[in-house]
């Protein structure tokens, strides 16, 4: 992150988010001001928050993709959640809190991810040793440390080194081999349907020490062997205290949870009974926002520098709907426009992912040229623009539909035509979407 400054930062997300200019810059601020805060002596750096920020605009306009975006690039534990589906504590549904459980979560794998490569080169050592012994069944002399001494274990010490050259050289990905696995049973009964991870961090631990991991054999070929062997093996090296320590460190100081549809939360209190799915919501979400202590089953977590972006397309509602006390743990707000036809025609061409190359790509295994003209792609994002303000706005999303209509039938027949080459000009999308074009209604088109 030290290595980015924000200019750059938007630079990186204009190869994959078109438009959107003042979003950009606003996440872009938001995350180097968090480099900037550990860059500042202790005592100053616990009183400065994080930026947190609300995108308002339809949807299809790129909230969620900048956010996910931005953080694979400053390589932070990121998840998305929608706040319909949490309730009031105390009601049946998620709780507010599982949202930073989830992260962390997601930082422990991510922290694991790295360690593994750090022991990698023992783990696959080990790894081969334990396969050996699978297929080759070693003797005395081959677990001493010494060379092996006398001519019967020498005559195996030379087999296992034949094995050993065959295995590297994946001549035995095939062959069945029995080993070893330790593995947790199933939770019995109600436990399989919920899940221990809906339960209580304590409960989680309890059930953990209540259901230890047991021995199981298990005959398999070597390729899949060698997978799970590894996974053990890199288990056995990797210290999970220093795991859960570095993960609860990232999730506190670079975590961000992007939460979506917060307008459908936004709202008067209710009148009529208990409000749990919106005023309750709030109310559970504001200690989140303003920094509070969560417990987890790796330890406490504090979420006073977790970066939120909220968004929604706050169509009936608007952000000071919101409870005041929330309102104001997001200072930033940012407006993103709707697309217009030349936004459609830069999304199709543009991007490292756009559609078209997308398509491009797909087809050619198949041994299928396709080639899209400009007059297509202009034509395809006319019509998308179109169809948007005819009948119900999708944003981007319209394309995947247009796209997925122009080349179905190029698509169908792909595996019969290898080597054939295609050319989509206007006149062929024309020809797929003229019942598009044709039909003022669009109701059978609306996704």
């Amino acid at each position: 992150m030290n290595e980015l400054t924000p200019r750059q930062i938007v630079e990186a997300l204009d190869r994959h988010i078109v438009g959107q200019q003042e979003a950009k810059r606003a996440v872009a601020v938001a995350v180097r001001n968090r480099w900037r805060r550990q860059q500042l002596p202790e005592e100053l750096r616990r009183d400065i928050g994080p930026k947190n920020i609300i995108m308002m605009g339809p949807t299809g306009v790129g909230k969620t993709e900048i956010a996910r975006r931005l953080a694979a690039l400053v390589n932070a534990p990121f998840i998305k959640v929608e706040a319909t589906k949490y309730t009031e504590v105390g009601y049946h549904g998620r709780d507010v809190e599982s949202m930073v459980r989830d992260l962390l979560d997601l930082a422990i794998h991510m922290v694991r991810a790295e360690q593994t490569e750090v022991v990698r080169a023992e783990a696959e050592r080990r790894t081969e040793e334990r396969l050996l012994d699978a297929i080759l069944p070693p003797t005395d002399a081959d677990r001493r440390a010494a060379a092996p001494e006398g001519e019967t274990a020498e005559r195996h010490y030379r087999v296992r080194e034949k094995f050993r050259t065959r295995l590297r050289a994946g001549e035995l990905d095939d062959r069945l081999i029995d080993f070893a696995t330790e593995e947790r049973p199933m939770p019995p009964g109600m436990f399989a349907t919920i899940g221990v991870d809906q339960f209580d961090p304590e409960l989680q631990s309890f059930f953990e020490r209540l259901i230890p991991k047991a021995p199981k054999n298990r005959r398999v070929p070597v390729r899949e062997a060698r997978t799970l062997i590894f996974q053990e093996e890199c288990d056995r090296l990797i210290d999970r205290e220093k795991v859960a320590e570095l993960a609860i460190r990232r999730t506190e100081n670079s975590g961000i949870i992007f939460v979506d549809e917060i307008d459908k939360i936004a709202g008067p209190p209710s009148l009529h009974g208990p409000d749990i799915s919106r005023q309750g919501v709030q109310r559970d979400l504001l200690p989140i926002v303003e920094g509070c202590t969560v417990t987890t089953k790796y330890g406490p977590v504090r979420t006073d520098h977790i970066l939120f972006i909220a968004a929604g397309a706050f169509h009936g509602s608007k952000p000071s709907d919101l409870m005041p006390e929330l309102q104001g743990r997001f200072p930033i707000r940012v407006e993103l426009a709707d697309l217009t036809k030349d936004d459609f025609v830069r999304i199709l061409t543009e991007p490292e992912n756009a559609l078209t190359k997308q398509q491009i790509a797909l087809l050619a295994t198949e041994g299928v040229s396709v080639t899209f003209t400009e007059d297509a792609i202009d034509a395809m994002a006319r019509i998308a623009h179109d169809v948007n303000h005819r009948s119900q706005n999708i944003g981007a999303r319209r394309l995947y539909t247009i796209m997925e209509k122009v080349v179905e039938d190029i698509s169908f027949d792909a595996p019969d035509q290898a080597g054939r080459e295609v050319t989509i000009d206007a006149k062929y999308v024309r020809d797929r979407l003229a019942d598009v074009v044709k039909d003022e209604d669009l109701s059978k088109f609306i996704l």
